[in-house]
């Protein structure tokens, strides 16, 4: 932008700011879009981007052409637009499109070009034609920067993006931008007043708006009847709720907006309604009148209203907003858990590889398709109503039925003193065509008499995803847009999945939120009607309801089953005996998957042992296809981040088709210079820059090799290899230039780096040169080393090596460097900062294998100064708001460090914070207060579950590649060891094969067998910190007495072999 243009809008906008409130704001025109001049493109690799002047409204607009080529990536126009903000302003343009429902944003970014705010469209639906969108203060959000400071106050650009969230390509039409300075926001309104509208009479009506239950309007003309609000200014409002007179609700009302009382809009139509209250949404209307069109009374004696309140603009904004005032306003337990602001948690279940996964949460409601619907249970006993609000609840991975236990089930017990109510669900069938969810009711009668239950089952458009899970798939909320009964009582159709029930249902009710609320139904005892039920609105719900007579102890179960792809089932697949079949199978397939290592360990082991098999289980289910993910919802995607590290502990646990799997698909989305970008997902790459991903494919291959030994795969693999460790090159020369190697302290420390970037997400303000991208690096340079040597491409290992050298050394120069700049002791996270995050800087330990040249005493110094605020937050020294359990990984270094005590600390410490207990996994974000309603990412979050089965693993084994030996038990506990069975660990996988090995105690001494279908390596197995490194007295191998050990080590070098540790 020209300096006298710049001038001109700065002007103009400080003219508009210096208006006296009471006159009316001038709207100041940001660009009418006559030409393209200054407005630069803005897109991320695999991008098409045009953008050229088109017919407009009157004139010309701006029409954006994209094309997602890779089908992730973003892109879009900015322009400078300085702006000093007003506390009250509107930003508006009009907005067509030919275009899929990609995200499209809003952004406004500061003069320093780092800290961005926005307005986040997500599965945007772009209007065909013109329609004009409006940004006030209260729609922009903070989005990333490194400022301390969020409060949005001046604008320098603006930009218009659009983010892949399908894919594809489009169109986009951009047409007259302004800006207008209103006055400062207030919430207070002058008080509103209500009319009776008669013909052409009106009489006023206080008690409607008094707030006051005992003051009600009665008309006492039951057929249509007029009611006007008059908000005396023109204002803001979100919707209504209207408190009806018990049976005298109107069937039928219309709500009509107007600025001036003569010209009126129909903004809503309620149709058959039965509620008692009526909320309605009026999404950010803003208006001077009101009219309520009320018609058709459910009773002869008239229309009578208790009250109406005026919902905020705040309240209803968003649905889940919506819901929350609701929820607010109703009887605990009539709505989710969440929309009453308490944190809710949940579990998976699927089919390995499947596309598709259910979720169930702690309170036994079930999703069942995502951001769709789900299933909750209602319970009536008599005059008694039993809900997740009133129930003790417990959560297992344990199904009971006829007496027999299911392992790998995740279940939910409600318990009273008159009813148990189980609810558990499994998923079975063919990842992707045949799959299907399975839920499972038991209900037992507690008491010593006879007792007959009502058995609901709510259906409504709400996820077990809370609303505070935003990121990639908004939780709260859902949709159903059609509900119906098939004519033989045992299936619902919802939307485009069947629900198949095993015992036909006594009756069944659907409709619209806005028509009837079924937990109010249930309630009342309103009279259940046969119906099906269409809404675009997407929020229509409804139950089916069975008659359950018991006697005293007995219990009843029933089942449904949703198909995931398909509306058809087999009618087998609904008789119980194969049902209970099938929950066996699908119990012993998990079974066969995740004991593949045999754990013989005493009870106290029990919790670690159920968290390692649950966490293999919880990882397999995740997988899309070939995609290894953390998540089924927050993180649907592939990052190779999380999977090479994920895949890892698969590979340890005797898991090894689906790692092969995951690297030749991952291979398939490499960019043509070697580039591996750092996630995938159904759309392809994703070309955001986090250069830790390129080292990581090559770590990921080179384990699978060192797990499997498939020179033949190894092989297939390679090029990609040399072409990823070229892009690996041109990112190091960006760094080696004279301009780095000449320049001041902080510039030196970037020199033979790779650049910045976000790297493992812990730098999205800000990209920084991140030393956990430059570890990974590293070792993907060393691991291809390694590769070349295995394959006999000498040529190509001297190279690489020549390179892997140069690098090592540039990184601890750089490591030192910021040592020193920043004048601290420990390793930092990144050269800019220097600072200290030891859950980063373990992956130099492990997997990168670096302890040997890392600075010492600060890698030292690092841990302990971890430990102490680890000590500090669990013994409750400090306030703490939350944390990520992927501090789980730190356990494996302390076991590194040979300090097993601390290890197994901060194990007991993370097994409590896992929420619930009995479902054994972990969110990405652990609050220290339980119910906090904020986001946890995912939940069961399996990068975080592979941190802890690659931590549990060093327990029992690790390699130790520096000193070419193989450490045994480094971490093992004392009463483990102590315990009369002893303990044993059978088919470990490791480098050098599959080990097993058991130890026994005698009166004076330890016998430790070790076997297996190993390889001993150079320097042999070692066995350290056994029983808490006392000084043996004694030791034997195979008969013949040992003389090289210590405190801390026993070596040997034969297998099998039994070693007798005397003291």
């Amino acid at each position: 932008m020209n300096h006298h243009l710049k001038a001109t809008i700065t002007a103009a906008l400080l003219s508009v700011l210096t208006f006296h409130i009471g006159v009316k704001a001038q709207t100041v025109t940001l660009d009418q879009f006559e030409s393209t001049e200054g407005w630069n493109y803005i897109k991320s690799d695999g991008v098409n981007i045009t953008a050229q002047t088109d017919n407009g409204l009157s004139g010309k607009s701006i029409c954006i052409t994209y094309n997602f080529v890779k089908g992730t990536g973003y892109c879009g126009i900015q322009k400078l637009f300085p702006i000093n903000l007003p506390e009250n302003y509107e930003i508006t343009f009009y907005i067509k499109a030919e275009s899929p429902s990609n995200n499209f944003e809003i952004k406004f970014i500061d003069s320093t070009g780092n800290n961005v705010w926005w307005v986040n469209n997500r599965n945007y639906n772009f209007p065909t034609s013109w329609q004009k969108v409006r940004v006030k203060p209260r729609h922009i959000s903070f989005a990333w920067g490194p400022t301390t400071d969020t409060r949005f106050r001046r604008i320098d650009r603006i930009e218009f993006t659009v983010a892949s969230f399908v894919g594809g390509s489009g169109k986009i039409w951009i047409d007259s931008l302004t800006f207008k300075a209103l006055p400062p926001i207030s919430n207070e309104y002058p008080a509103p007043v209500a009319y009776e509208i008669s013909g052409t009479q009106s009489k006023p009506i206080a008690e409607i708006l008094d707030q006051q239950p005992h003051s009600v309007w009665i008309a006492k003309n039951k057929s249509i009847q007029e009611i006007l609000i008059d908000f005396k200014a023109l204002r803001e409002i979100g919707g209504l709720k209207i408190d009806w007179m018990q049976g005298k609700q109107a069937q039928k009302f219309d709500v009509l907006l107007s600025y001036d009382s003569i010209n009126w809009e129909k903004t809503f139509t309620v149709n058959l309604n039965i509620n008692s209250t009526s909320y309605i949404r009026l999404p950010e209307f803003e208006t001077r009148f009101l009219k309520l069109k009320l018609s058709q009374s459910n009773n002869s004696k008239g229309l009578g209203i208790k009250d109406i309140e005026i919902i905020k603009v705040e309240e209803s904004n968003t649905l889940n907003n919506f819901f929350r005032y609701i929820a607010k306003n109703s009887p605990k337990g009539y709505y989710p858990r969440y929309f009453l602001d308490q944190a809710s948690y949940w579990t998976i279940s699927g089919v390995s590889g499947d596309a598709k996964e259910a979720l169930i949460n702690e309170d036994g409601m079930v999703e069942v398709e995502k951001a769709s619907f789900s299933i909750e249970p209602v319970v009536k006993v008599g005059n008694k109503i039993y809900d997740w609000s009133n129930v003790k609840t417990s959560q297992s991975l344990t199904y009971f039925i006829d007496g027999k236990t299911y392992d790998y089930t995740p279940t939910v017990n409600w318990h009273t003193d008159d009813i148990d109510l189980q609810v558990g669900i499994t998923s079975y069938g063919n990842a992707n065509n045949s799959s299907k969810l399975l839920i499972g009711y038991t209900l037992k009668n507690n008491t010593n008499k006879n007792q007959t239950i009502d058995f609901y089952l709510l259906i409504r458009p709400f996820q077990v995803n809370p609303y505070y899970q935003t990121l990639n798939l908004a939780g709260g909320v859902g949709t159903i847009k059609k509900i119906s009964l098939d004519a033989s009582k045992d299936r619902v159709e919802v939307d485009n999945t069947s629900l198949y029930f095993t015992q036909k249902f006594e009756s069944f009710f659907a409709g619209s939120f806005y028509s009837a609320n079924p937990t109010e139904l249930i309630r009342s005892n309103h009279k259940e009607v046969v119906m099906a039920e269409t809404d675009n609105l997407g929020l229509n719900g409804g139950f089916v309801k069975y008659t359950i007579k018991l006697k005293a102890g007995q219990s009843h179960t029933l089942f449904a089953i949703a198909p995931y792809h398909s509306k058809n089932i087999n009618d087998s697949e609904l008789k119980t005996k194969n049902i209970v079949d099938t929950i066996a199978k699908v119990s012993d397939y998990w079974r066969g998957k995740t004991e593949y290592v045999k754990f013989n360990l005493p009870s106290t082991a029990e919790h670690l042992l159920k968290t390692y098999r649950a966490n293999l289980m919880y990882i397999l289910i995740n997988r899309d296809i070939h995609g290894i993910q953390p998540g089924s919802r927050s993180y649907e995607r592939s990052w190779m981040r999380d999977g090479s590290l994920t895949s890892s502990a698969l590979l340890k646990s005797g898991i090894t088709d689906e790692v092969k799997e995951f690297i030749e698909w991952y291979a398939q989305n490499l960019y043509e210079n070697g580039k591996v970008p750092c996630v995938v997902d159904f759309r392809g790459p994703d070309p955001v820059a986090e250069h830790d991903s390129h080292g990581q494919f090559i770590y990921l291959i080179h384990e699978y090799f060192s797990f499997t030994h498939d020179t033949a795969f190894l092989r297939k693999m390679n090029p990609y290899i040399l072409r990823t460790i070229g892009y690996i090159e041109s990112l190091i020369a960006e760094r080696s230039t004279d301009y780095f190697r000449y320049g001041n302290d902080s510039l030196r420390a970037f020199y033979g780096l790779v650049p910045e970037s976000i790297s493992h997400e812990g730098y999205s303000a800000k990209p920084m040169h991140s030393y956990w991208d430059n570890f990974f690096i590293l070792k993907g340079l060393k691991d291809a080393c390694d590769i070349q040597i295995a394959l006999g491409n000498h040529e190509k290992y001297t190279r690489i090596k020549q390179v892997t050298d140069t690098f090592r050394k540039n990184l601890y120069k750089s490591i030192n460097l910021t040592i020193k700049n920043h004048n601290i002791n420990y390793i930092p996270g990144c050269a800019e900062l220097g600072d200290f995050d030891a859950t980063s800087t373990t992956i130099a330990l492990t997997p990168c294998n670096e302890f040997e040249n890392l600075p010492k005493p600060e890698i030292y110094n690092t841990f302990e100064r971890y430990y102490t605020y680890f000590s500090q937050r669990k013994t409750g020294q400090i306030n703490w708001v939350n944390f990520t359990p992927y501090e789980n990984r730190i356990i494996g270094s302390f076991i590194m460090l040979n300090q097993p005590e601390r290890a197994h600390e901060l194990i007991d410490y993370f097994l409590s914070q896992q929420r619930p207990q009995g479902w054994y996994h972990w969110a990405e974000v652990v609050w220290n207060d339980y119910r906090t309603p904020a986001y946890i990412g995912d939940m069961p979050h399996t990068w975080v579950g592979s941190d802890f089965i690659n931590a549990f693993r060093n327990i029992f084994v690790y390699e130790d590649i520096d000193h070419n030996t193989l450490c045994i038990g480094s971490a093992l506990k004392q009463d483990w060891i102590d315990s009369p069975q002893g303990i044993s660990v059978q088919n470990l996988p490791t480098y050098y094969g599959n080990l097993s090995y058991s130890i026994t105690k005698g009166n004076d001494h330890y016998k430790i067998k070790i076997g297996g279908n190993i390889r001993v390596p150079a320097n042999g197995i070692c066995i350290r910190n056994f029983n808490g490194s006392k000084l043996p007295k004694g030791v034997e191998v195979n008969g013949t007495k040992l003389n090289t050990y210590n405190v801390n080590e026993i070596r040997v070098n034969e297998i099998p072999c039994e070693i007798k540790i005397y003291y």
